[in-house]
């Protein structure tokens, strides 16, 4: 019959994942899967390498994400999957993420409104989120005609896209649910699907899949107030098992098919949008940016003591020229303008800004308009190193402002360019060798002293992983080999 996951989360799920994305994909290719989706808790972070990764390998990516709903108790949030069909649902799904981290935060949670909803549905599927979704708290709370009401909505504002999600991994009242979900779902008319809820890959991950929770929850393996939300069936289940689990209800096998042929999102890579520098009505981007490097520089020749002779001013000329002319031809001026902008205005409202650092000391037109201090003829320094026809790639300058001014210089740049224009690069903080050494021992609750000892007999060499430790340092391998707690907190550690 065949099934396609649809309910993942991998490792981008801050709090409760831990499926790497290469993993999950070869595992997809491995077991025969024709398509896989990636649902992280309220984000796209994983979207691009997931993508990637999955085109690769001939898997089709299917693009989501698990996200909280405000419901009836405000400080209870309650879940649905939405899936990009195409280009307008992942732009629809993009904003509402984006609205929810920016207005929506409650108890550290980017959750939408659902009126947020209206008018953004267009190219999303949606899926009901099984027990932790409103129809399913409300048919298990014992309020039959709200949910059919409730259903009723969703499938209104998902016409012909909304799915009632089954899922069989465990939970307490699961069976209950799917009893009470699946004759509601026949009474409306509405299509079922199933899915697996994943976490994890593989069954014996679910211990390593505990002890990540409690990282991030500050909690202790065996401390009996956590809360144990998962179970140990939360793992990428192969076809024939979901075929097996759900043999009584086929059409929900069939749905994920259904699904996934349904949801075509292409990406294209590669394509630059830069922002519009704003010129005077008559006047192009080039002549002003020709204008104000020529003025610039000009101003920094006269400055000079002693003042170049002739020969060195033609030197400027000449090179000035050159890489305007290049600026112009690979469609950067308005990329100069913009940065020499709003470096003038951090120097104006006294923010210290860094000298200019990195390739772009060696442009000329850059040093002419103020945004480095290096004078790049004077160093000998190569304008091709910035920016080179030959090999096109986007500027890059590495501008450093003082820590305590950086804000206020963003916000400048917002209010003149616009929130739709700037955005800053996203880190992910991943755990080191120690690090996740030390956080694991706590978690299992061992005494410091203990965790202590097999932290430092890991090799202080950069990036190093919990692999190569151990090949390197007999004296760790031996307590690896020899000790079983010890065993025990590398191996959990290395998941």
């Amino acid at each position: 019959m065949g099934f396609v996951h649809l309910h993942v989360h991998s490792e981008y799920s801050l709090a409760d994942g831990l499926v790497r994305l290469d993993e999950l994909v070869a595992a997809c290719s491995r077991d025969g899967m024709p398509a896989v989706a990636v649902t992280d808790l309220a984000n796209l972070f994983g979207m691009v390498k997931f993508y990637r990764q999955a085109v690769a390998l001939g898997i089709k990516p299917l693009i989501g994400a698990d996200v909280y709903i405000r419901g009836d108790d405000p400080q209870r949030p309650v879940r649905i999957v939405l899936l990009c069909q195409n280009q307008v649902g992942y732009r629809h799904l993009s904003e509402l993420l984006t609205r929810a981290y920016g207005e929506g935060q409650v108890g550290g949670r980017a959750c939408l409104d659902k009126s947020w909803l209206s008018g953004r549905c267009e190219g999303l599927i949606a899926l009901s989120g099984a027990l932790d979704g409103d129809i399913g708290q409300l048919l298990v709370g014992n309020r039959a005609s709200e949910a059919e009401s409730r259903a009723r909505a969703w499938a209104a504002l998902f016409p012909g896209r909304f799915y009632i999600e089954l899922q069989r991994t465990g939970k307490p009242r699961q069976d209950e649910y799917n009893a009470l979900a699946v004759a509601l779902a026949r009474s409306l008319g509405l299509p079922l699907v199933a899915t697996n809820d994943v976490r994890f890959l593989r069954p014996e991950d679910f211990e390593a899949h505990e002890i990540r929770v409690c990282i991030h929850d500050g909690r202790t393996l065996a401390d009996p107030r956590r809360a144990r939300p998962y179970t140990d069936r939360q793992y990428l289940a192969s076809p024939s098992e979901m075929e097996a689990l759900f043999s009584d209800i086929p059409d929900a096998l069939e749905n994920t098919l259904a699904i996934a042929r349904r949801c075509t999102l292409d990406l294209r890579f590669g394509d630059s949008y830069l922002p519009r520098f704003p010129v005077p009505e008559g006047e192009s981007v080039d002549a002003l940016l020709q204008a104000k490097a020529r003025a610039g520089m000009t101003s920094r020749l006269a400055s000079s003591d002693p003042p170049p002779p002739a020969e060195k001013a033609q030197a400027y000329e000449t090179r000035l020229a050159l890489e305007l002319d290049v600026i112009a031809k690979m469609g950067f001026s308005g990329y100069f303008l913009i940065v020499a902008d709003f470096i003038a205005w951090a120097r104006q409202a006294d923010v210290p800004v860094g000298p200019g650092r990195g390739s772009g000391a060696g442009s000329l037109v850059a040093y002419a308009l103020g945004i480095t201090e290096l004078d790049p003829i004077t160093y000998d320094l190569l304008f091709e190193r910035f920016l080179n026809p030959e090999r096109v790639s986007l500027p890059d300058f590495d501008v450093d402002f003082c820590m305590e001014g950086r804000d206020r210089v963003i916000e400048y740049v917002t209010e003149r360019y616009g929130a739709d224009k700037v955005s800053q690069i996203i880190t992910f903080g991943t755990m080191a060798a120690k690090a996740v050494v030390r956080d694991v021992g706590r978690v299992l609750d061992h005494p410091y002293g203990f965790v202590d000892k097999i932290a430092k007999l890991i090799p202080h060499d950069l990036g190093i992983t919990l692999d190569e430790a151990l090949a390197q340092e007999p004296a760790l391998k031996e307590r690896y080999d020899k000790e079983e707690d010890v065993r025990a907190v590398l191996d959990a550690a290395r998941k």
